[in-house]
Order: C-alpha cells, then sequence, then structure tokens
C-alpha cells in the first residue's frame, strides 16, 4: 500500500457523492493509461500558478494517474487529487503534497472555499457540468482560477496519421462515446460556471516515442478497450504492420505533436 500521497480522510463532502455512479472509461487500463499518456507542458502549469490569487491549495479534479496532480505540487502547498476510479487513484504517482482520494468530481470532499485553482485535464467532458460547476464555486476561494484543457487528434507524418485516422474513424467510429465530440472541438460548447479568463497563450504539446511506445497510446483509448470487450480483437493490431513500416526502425524516436486546448474562468471577488 502506497504511503505518500495517499488520503486517509475526507473534510466532508456529503456520503452520498462516494456512491455516485460514472461512465467508467479507463479503470481496465489504469496501470497502461499511466504509463503511455503523453505529457502536459511545463509551462502550462507555470501560467496557471502565476494567475493564481494564492499558491496554498489546488484541486486536480478526474486526476486519472495523477499527472497534472504532480506537476502542480510544485508551485502549490497542497494538492487534492479526486478521480471516481479506484484504479485510476491506484495506479496514481505518489507525490509527498498529493492526496489522492477516489470520489467523484461533483461531490469532491473538500471544505467550502479552500482552493486557489481547480484543474481538469482531459476529463471536463465526462462531468454532469450543472453539479460540478456547483462544486467549483463552493470549494473555489474568491478570485481563484477554474482551468480545463484537452487534447485532440495527434500528428507524425502523412503516412502514419493516414492509419491514425483509419483505426480512429474506420475501426472505432462506433466504439467512441459521444462526448468525445467535445474533445474533438476543443471543448468550446461546453458550459463553463464564471468569467472567462483572456490571453491564454497556446500552448505546445509534444512526446517523442518509438513505434512501441505510439502504438501503446492508441491502446490506451477507451473506444480501443470498448472494442476488445466486444470482439476480442485488438483493433490496433489492424494497423500496427502499416503503422511500423511507415515509421522505419522500431527504434526510431519520432516527435509526436497534439493540439492543446485551455479555457480558464476565474470566479468574481
Amino acid at each position: 500500500m502506497r504511503a505518500t500521497g495517499r488520503a486517509d480522510k475526507s473534510d466532508g463532502a456529503p456520503a452520498e457523492g462516494k456512491r455516485m455512479s460514472f461512465k467508467d472509461h479507463f479503470s481496465t487500463q489504469a496501470a497502461q493509461y499511466a504509463e503511455r499518456r503523453p505529457r502536459y507542458p511545463a509551462q502550462l502549469y507555470s501560467w496557471l500558478a502565476e494567475r493564481s490569487p494564492a499558491r496554498d491549495r489546488c484541486w486536480d479534479a478526474g486526476c486519472g494517474n495523477g499527472q497534472a496532480s504532480v506537476a502542480l505540487a510544485a508551485h502549490f502547498g497542497a494538492v487534492i487529487a479526486t478521480d471516481p476510479s479506484a484504479a485510476q487513484i491506484e495506479a496514481a504517482s505518489p507525490h509527498a503534497r498529493v492526496a489522492y482520494r477516489a470520489e467523484p468530481a461533483e461531490s469532491p470532499s473538500l471544505d467550502a472555499n479552500s482552493v486557489d485553482l481547480i484543474t481538469v485535464a482531459q476529463a471536463y467532458h465526462w462531468l454532469d457540468h450543472a453539479r460540478f460547476a456547483a462544486a467549483a464555486d463552493r470549494v473555489l476561494r474568491a478570485g481563484g482560477l477554474l482551468a480545463v484543457w484537452c487534447y485532440g487528434l495527434c500528428r507524425v507524418s502523412p503516412s502514419i496519421d493516414e492509419s491514425f485516422m483509419a483505426l480512429y474513424d474506420d475501426i472505432l467510429g462506433a466504439d467512441w462515446p459521444p462526448e468525445r465530440a467535445h474533445v474533438e472541438n476543443g471543448y468550446r460548447d461546453l458550459p463553463m460556471p464564471f468569467d472567462p479568463v483572456e490571453g491564454a497563450p497556446q500552448f505546445s504539446m509534444q512526446v517523442d516515442w518509438r513505434g512501441d511506445e505510439y502504438l501503446g497510446y492508441l491502446r490506451t483509448w477507451s473506444a480501443t478497450q470498448r472494442f476488445l470487450k466486444r470482439t476480442g480483437e485488438d483493433p490496433v493490431s489492424r494497423i500496427e504492420a502499416a503503422v511500423m513500416s511507415a515509421w522505419g526502425e522500431p527504434q526510431r524516436v519520432r516527435t509526436v505533436a497534439f493540439p492543446l486546448s485551455l479555457r480558464v474562468t476565474r470566479k468574481p471577488v
């Protein structure tokens, strides 16, 4: 059992919140998800911290593998990281200033007016937005920030991208949940509870991967896992030969670029 970065008690969310059902798309591949997901740019966290009214406490909702939670701990005294999936929490990266809690974002075990920044990384499209807005308004201090971001379809090279789109659209099209459309349009159509903060820079998101790491990322997709469960077949295997042929030497490292979309709002003072 992990001794560092694990919360043993809550601040006082309603008990029924922890029994709330949720759409669990990632628990079955939690360890693989933690290993294969791309990393957000460090400049993103610095920019948010600089605009936060204070740096005492941050809440990372829908934390998944804890990637953003640990990065935020470099800027904040304490980070509360929540995810409704106990498997994701178990696979999350430990950190002395990060307290992980398996609970839904819509009913967090946080005191009122207790955090300076709320972040939701690649998870905002899964939330009940009206209930989350109420929770955010309750726990966020006056002048605090709510930042949500997501990344869309990655690009490597025309030949590799062709196989990528064949997997994404042709093979897995029926297995994507409808919420995926919000990721594709950069969260533009989703409601946000506070006033927008303008002037956010366009952050770049890139990773350097070998071919097997790239294919491993494709296997973390919720649609990939849904196809596998439905048919018993790994859908990535259908494009694997074409991808590796276009990739070149198996150990060759290529840059994989992801478009990053960020929306930031501030609670009125």
